[in-house]
């Protein structure tokens, strides 16, 4: 199976009130394409700092990370921003949903401000809000949505442009746990239909132990990656879900 994240000595240091705060310490871990995996861990052990450096929404100190093969610590700020809009999609517990534009609006943003055919956008993301459970809530603005469903709405617009990676940090950290359920199982849902590896931060334990992989980080480092069962196969893309055109 092809490698679509190579981590390698991964170092992270942070300036604080003076002194170097060391947060990552030495990190090698690969992830395939088509995996599921939960990265967990107390706070302070470093697994948002993780996440986002793999999403490289942040460089690191020392160390590689490759993303479908380019070295991201060798790529300039436009290099990095090409990579990062057309490989990596982000889902935070704060869904960043923006308020004055409804569901399908929010959706399709990263597709216009990537400067492509809104009217094929519109259709990827009406489809997108279907698979959600959302179709009927298109015009709604977050304002009217409940948090579970911002969250969904924030998934379908993470799917906009068909990344190969979707990174969550704590996507369920404000959710009732029926509600997080619903949410769990749509990650692994999306993960059949599409195929995309999906990186998932959290606390909750139930969550954790329904991965197929779990990867512990403690202190900065891995202190374990546990495969618990076989990891699902990706399921084809499904018709009508292609490349949206410019």
């Amino acid at each position: 199976m092809p490698r679509l994240v190579e981590v390698r000595a991964l170092e992270k240091t942070f300036q604080h009130m003076g002194k170097e705060l060391q947060v990552l310490r030495g990190i090698d871990l690969d992830l395939d394409d088509g995996e599921i995996v939960a990265v967990v861990g107390q706070s302070g052990a470093g697994k948002s700092t993780f996440l986002h450096i793999i999403g490289t929404l942040d460089l690191p100190t020392s160390g590689t990370v490759k993303i479908a093969g380019q070295d991201v610590t060798k790529l300039s700020s436009a290099g990095l921003a090409d990579l990062r809009n057309h490989n990596v999609g982000f889902v935070f517990q704060f869904h960043h949903l923006l308020p004055e534009f409804d569901a399908l609006e929010n959706v399709i943003m990263p597709g216009l401000i990537a400067g492509k055919s809104r009217r094929e956008l519109e259709a990827r993301g009406r489809k997108l809000l279907d698979e959600v459970g959302l179709a009927p809530r298109a015009t709604h603005r977050p304002g009217e949505l409940s948090g579970g469903e911002q969250q969904r709405v924030a998934l379908a617009r993470a799917l906009l442009l068909q990344p190969k990676l979707i990174l969550a940090d704590e996507p369920t950290g404000n959710l009732d746990s029926a509600t997080s359920a619903s949410i769990h199982d749509l990650f692994f849902d999306i993960n059949r239909r599409h195929g995309t590896t999906v990186v998932i931060v959290t606390h909750n334990v139930e969550l954790a132990r329904s991965m197929p992989r779990v990867v512990t980080l403690k202190d900065g480092r891995v202190h374990a990656d546990e495969w618990r069962a076989s990891t699902p196969k990706a399921a084809s893309v499904e018709p009508g879900l292609g490349p949206v055109e410019p």
